[in-house]
């Protein structure tokens, strides 16, 4: 957020706005002058900056943006279009302000690029020709030849500047920057557009509906380590937009900024989006879709698309902070076994280490963990432990490797005088590493290594938790902005700690294993899910919080990280039975399913409750278990394709499901509508129009578009099939190393004229480059119905198949 202020323009002599002028800019495209927070805006500050100053008709809601008192009046200066010429990719130009605006070191010439990468995929860089700026360190693709047929038009506007983009096929205007003036100071650049359409969607990491208000809606990006909150800034930053275009013809398209310094992203009713970063540079995309499958593949062909997670990270995850002890962790694990309840993993969080150093466990309550991990293993399971980024640099010298040695190494972070930056975490005073640095990485995978030949694990849960200040300030629980880091200041890197650690972890994992790399991170950046997974952060245990676990779920597969999940029945607060069984059945159907609670509250695993609650969580676990070839071939395509997991009912010719964020889809064709508020044994569900079949009983229903009332009693979460499609499942057992081998079966769900279809990806579950080897087979399976009272059976192909070790194949019968 930016705090600066000052109550006189840099730029003297020029008129105030005249009244009528202001008066004409309605109130939904009034864009704010004075956007800093924390400050009474007057007249005579705002008029200061020769901006327009009416009090809005209306008051917003405590907490709230609202209709901005002060804005910009027309024709208020920006920047000219003063050259522009044709390149091999696209256009150059030339941008230029003669007047200074209110913010210090105002950049008056500037470098403009329009890039035709791609038919469906046009970029823009706004740069300073002078001075190289900061730019975010991750892979984007170069192109290498401009677009042939593009399915946008751009046109330029000279003066003032601005950009706008259409769709060609229906001239809906997608992006229109003239709206407002652009700023491009040295802290502080400023960039707004009209949107096509009141449906935002993605812009994370934030607690909110899956569909953003934009009726005066701030969403601030700056990674930070707070529990689930609304109206304020969490663990990731995601500056990408997906947008359905009005009209209702099912059009979308998206837009990313790449972006990491801090910044705002304001929403307003005109519609329009304001950027508003203070650093780096102007670089972003515009991706035509024209549907949202195609705009999330568009925007992962740029990031990167997700890793293939290793099959047991499908399974069932138990955690908590506060077991004690490795035989009371034990007991859990054993309980579960006993019960014949479902689990591929077993989570420790910090109590295991000794002291809260990392790379180390407690010699007295932690004493039989190796024993515990080797159980696990010959049982078929897996061990993954929390990592803090904090080393402790107080522990007396050689009696601590990691410190030593990184200090050694010169791998952490430091001030500007060079010496180590030291912040205050869990052990105390520590270090933090710099994970843009290669030579961190390989410190970080030698800690790794030497851990790991004393305990076994087979993944890594990265925490990262800063420095020990509250508030609401850029400093605010992290380390100084001006700290030094390899590629550039923290003020810069920030917001990609989460990333570049997660980085930093799957190739340790990858080189040490020699299998795909299973991490969970909680803070995160676009090309994320290249590395780990997400889970949702400390909820609590309430209702609510189960609720909008779906559209964190939902948002984060739209940004490119599908295995993500919350923790089910709630980090903090005491759970209750009811609403831990409506968890357990919610979270049974998260792409990443771990049960999680805080210390010092009751055990919450399913051996806890009551022999009703706990059949019921069970019966859920299994089901998630017996649609494991489902989950695990919808893995496939998100890997492959940058296809989503988990989905939304955006059903892109039905305005009425752009809003739903209470049920979502497994794939395309499988709905899950879970019960999600207290006392009830019934669910209300919207069905797209089409025919749909329950999961449980075959019984079908044919929608117009509408809710219906589905009976929901405890022990039951509604499923149910769209036409047309056919999908694999096996018979379920209480480890999927064990699922793997059981039969596998095709159930299908035919549509009106007798067909259906659909796919099995399968190899060994673990091995990195299945694809590269020729270690799988995709299975593609249809169904035809061949005359009036007759089907053709199931018949599948072989897409591919290798020579890996491959688990039979079976068939059900049709129904």
């Amino acid at each position: 957020r930016t705090q600066r202020r000052q109550s006189a323009p840099c730029y003297g002599g020029r008129a105030l706005p005249e009244p009528q002028a202001c008066g004409v800019v309605p109130e939904a495209w009034r864009f704010d002058c004075y956007p800093e927070r924390g400050v009474v805006v007057t007249r005579e500050l705002c008029e200061a900056r020769n901006c327009c100053f009416i009090p809005a008709s209306s008051f917003s809601a405590p907490g709230r943006n609202g209709v901005p008192w002060c804005f910009y009046p027309p024709g208020f200066p920006s920047y000219s279009l003063v050259s522009v010429k044709a390149t091999e990719l696209g256009q150059t130009g030339t941008l230029v302000k003669t007047v200074k605006t209110y913010y210090p070191k105002d950049i008056l010439t500037l470098h403009l690029e329009l890039l035709y990468e791609t038919d469906h995929r046009l970029r823009v860089r706004i740069t300073d020709p002078s001075e190289s700026r900061f730019e975010v360190p991750i892979a984007v693709p170069k192109a290498t030849e401009k677009a042939s047929s593009p399915a946008y038009s751009v046109e330029l506007s000279n003066e003032p500047f601005g950009i706008i983009v259409k769709r060609t096929s229906t001239g809906a205007v997608l992006l229109n920057t003239t709206v407002a003036p652009l700023f491009y100071c040295d802290q502080f650049l400023q960039l707004s557009s009209s949107l096509s359409s009141q449906y935002i969607y993605g812009l994370g990491e934030h607690r909110s509906s899956f569909l953003h208000d934009i009726h005066w809606n701030t969403l601030t990006m700056w990674a930070r380590d707070v529990p689930p909150t609304e109206l304020t800034n969490l663990y990731g930053a995601h500056p990408f937009y997906l947008a359905m275009e009005e009209g209702g013809t099912g059009t979308a398209h998206g837009f990313f900024l790449l972006n990491s310094n801090a910044m705002d992203v304001a929403l307003q009713p005109g519609p329009a989006i304001t950027w508003r970063t203070i650093g780096g540079i102007l670089d972003f995309y515009v991706f035509l879709g024209p549907d949202p499958a195609s705009v999330i593949g568009q925007y992962l062909e740029v990031v990167g698309y997700p890793t293939m997670p290793v099959y047991w990270a499908l399974g069932y995850h138990l955690c908590r902070w506060g077991y004690g002890s490795s035989n009371a962790t034990w007991d859990v694990v054993k309980n579960m076994r006993n019960y014949g309840i479902p689990q591929d993993v077993q989570w420790n969080d910090i109590d295991y280490m000794d002291r809260s150093l990392d790379f180390t466990f407690d010699p007295a309550t932690f004493s039989t963990l190796p024993d515990m991990v080797k159980d696990l293993h010959s049982h078929g399971q897996r061990y993954v432990m929390m990592l803090d980024p904090g080393i402790s640099s107080i522990q007396p010298e050689g009696e601590y490797w990691p410190y030593d040695e990184g200090l050694r190494r010169g791998v952490f972070i430091n001030h500007t005088d060079g010496s180590t930056l030291i912040g205050k975490v869990w052990p105390g005073l520590t270090a933090f590493p710099d994970f843009s640095d290669d030579v961190t990485h390989e410190w970080w995978y030698d800690n790794l290594k030497r851990f790991h030949d004393k305990v076994p694990f087979d993944g890594l849960w990265i925490v990262r938790k800063s420095v020990c200040i509250l508030g609401g300030l850029l400093r605010a629980k992290t380390l100084c902005a001006s700290a030094v880091q390899k590629t550039s200041s923290h003020y810069n890197m920030h917001s990609l700690y989460g990333l570049l650690e997660a980085k930093a972890s799957a190739c340790a994992l990858k080189r040490m294993l020699g299998k795909r790399a299973f991490v969970i991170s909680r803070s995160t950046f676009p090309s994320q899910g290249q590395y780990s997974g997400h889970w949702l952060g400390d909820n609590r245990s309430h209702w609510k919080d189960m609720y909008t676990s779906i559209a964190g779920m939902l948002t984060f597969n739209l940004l490119g990280v599908p295995l993500v999940g919350a923790d089910v029945c709630g980090f903090s607060e005491q759970t209750e039975e009811e609403l831990c069984v409506r968890w357990t059945q919610l979270g049974a159907f998260y792409p990443f399913t771990r049960n999680h609670n805080a210390i010092d509250q009751k055990p919450q695993d399913p051996p806890a409750f009551s022999p009703l609650a706990r059949s019921a969580m069970k019966q859920s676990l299994l089901l998630r278990y017996s649609l494991f070839p489902l989950l695990y071939t919808l893995f496939h395509r998100a890997h492959t394709h940058g296809h989503t997991v988990a989905r939304p009912l955006l059903f892109p010719k039905d305005v009425r499901t752009y809003g739903i964020d209470r049920q979502f889809l497994w794939g395309k064709s499988l709905m899950v509508t879970p019960v999600l508020d207290p006392g009830v044994d019934f669910v209300v569900g919207y069905f797209p129009q089409g025919l749909w079949y329950d999961y449980y009983t075959g019984d079908s229903i044919r929608s117009k578009g509408e809710e219906l009332r589905l009976k929901a009693p405890l022990e039951h979460i509604n499923l149910h099939l769209r036409e047309g499609a056919v999908i694999p499942t096996q018979r379920p057992n209480t480890t999927l190393f064990v699922s793997s081998g059981q039969p596998l079966h095709l159930v299908s769900s035919l549509s009106e004229d007798g067909s259906a279809g659909g796919e099995l990806f399968w190899d060994d579950g673990e091995t990195s480059d299945t694809l590269e080897t020729d270690q799988y087979a995709h299975i593609v399976f249809t169904v035809v119905k061949v005359r009036s009272d007759h089907y053709r059976p199931v018949r599948s192909h072989s897409v591919h198949g290798g020579e890996g070790t491959l688990r039979p194949l079976q068939t059900s019968t049709l129904t």
